[in-house]
């Protein structure tokens, strides 16, 4: 089945939310920890408009996404997200492949990363190192790593 990338509408801010949600369950987090991610993980339609949000589409349903942020030199990807149903496919890769090239057209010179922890290593193949540690917005005492790509 042939996967599409395109910006994300407004009117889909639901279905990216739940999207990132069963992403980040796939890691196997209990339901009080999904819980404390949800509002970091929801996203409203404002917030598809002002973000860079390009989202994956295969067989007419979203399959994942990516968001980038910053200005200038310093990007961030804030989120990219696959649904457990497409999770070894390779669309991640081609999502970070994709977010790579549209930081480098945003003129990014790096992309930071912070990394859910089971995720970090996946980053590292598209060439992320460990930069530090941020603390968690989600979380209270969690730290996650803090990656960063030079572009």
């Amino acid at each position: 089945m042939s996967t599409s990338f395109r910006r994300a509408r407004p009117s889909e801010a639901q279905a990216i939310s739940e999207l990132a949600l069963r992403s980040k369950a796939h890691w196997g987090y209990d339901e009080a920890f999904l819980d404390a991610c949800r509002e970091d993980l929801t996203w409203t339609a404002e917030g598809l408009e002002s973000q860079h949000v390009v989202v994956a589409e295969s067989g007419g349903e979203l399959a994942g996404f990516f968001a980038l942020d910053g200005h200038g030199a310093s990007g961030e990807l804030t989120d990219l997200f696959v649904d457990p149903r497409w999770i070894g496919t390779g669309l991640g890769g081609e999502l970070i492949s994709l977010a790579l090239e549209h930081a480098r057209d945003r003129g990014h010179a790096t992309l930071g990363i912070d990394a859910d922890p089971n995720a970090a290593s996946f980053y590292e193949r598209f060439g992320a190192r460990l930069v530090s540690q941020s603390m968690s917005r989600s979380i209270p005492g969690r730290t996650l790593p803090r990656l960063e790509i030079v572009l």
